[in-house]
């Protein structure tokens, strides 16, 4: 996990520095810095990174707003940092493709807890690829989940699918028919040591529907048990190994 490349996005130098040295201490060796939109276009660009942090407040061009054309070149689990606190602030950030959402001031160290948090599973996932010899196949009808490849497919074609985004869908597919809350989907999926949010969830939960379902508003497959928590809806073929 140290050996994982991180990009800082800031306008503020004393914020960037206080980052680069906590992660430092912490042993994260590779770290890049940009202040504006446009240099952290263009770093991402020049090379892949595992995890970035990124201020909601930059000058030109805000934090929502290039997030879209960062994820246009990576998955990569992206954490906002924002003076604003309040639940539309954040299920904006997660609606235009962030993955973790903290406010300032901030500790520290709750910032390194959630990028080892972040960092796990999107590594989790990544490894998944590369080690598992064969996996199950999940197939709900309109849409099956290659758990060795890692991938989606929607009537037969491929769908780009995040990492974080995947691993909920996968324990979702592993656990067909079961219900879960919100907290526990966040436990089993972020990790028990993660800082429980539901909006998190939710906004994840809509990814997930905006890929698999004919119409995310009137979801056939991932749905919500009012009162309960969300299943997934199999029918008594899904889930079998092919």
């Amino acid at each position: 996990m140290n050996d994982s490349a991180i990009l800082l996005v800031d306008d503020e130098q004393a914020i960037l520095q206080l980052l680069e040295t906590v992660l430092r201490k912490e042993g994260f060796l590779h770290i890049d810095k940009a202040t504006t939109a446009e240099m952290a276009l263009a770093l991402c660009n020049e090379k892949p990174y595992d995890i970035i942090l990124l201020d909601v407040t930059l000058p030109n061009m805000s934090g929502t707003e290039v997030c879209p054309l960062i994820r246009r070149l990576t998955d990569a689990p992206i954490l906002f940092l924002s003076a604003r606190s309040t639940d539309f602030d954040k299920l904006s950030g997660f609606a235009v493709g962030g993955d973790d959402y903290v406010t300032k001031p901030f500790n520290p160290l709750e910032i390194v807890a959630r990028i080892k948090s972040l960092l796990r599973r999107s590594l989790k996932g990544t490894s998944t690829v590369s080690t598992a010899g064969h996996g199950t196949i999940f197939d709900f009808g309109r849409f099956q989940v290659n758990e060795a490849a890692a991938e989606l497919k929607v009537e037969g074609v491929p769908v780009p699918c995040p990492s974080l985004v995947f691993q909920l869908l996968l324990f979702l597919c592993k656990h067909p028919n079961r219900i879960f809350t919100k907290s526990e989907l966040y436990e089993r999926v972020w990790g028990e040591n993660s800082l429980s949010d539901d909006n998190t969830v939710m906004v994840h939960i809509h990814r997930i529907r905006e890929r698999i379902e004919r119409n995310p508003s009137q979801p056939e497959f991932l749905v919500n048990v009012r009162g309960l928590g969300y299943k997934m809806v199999a029918n008594r073929d899904s889930g079998y190994e092919r």
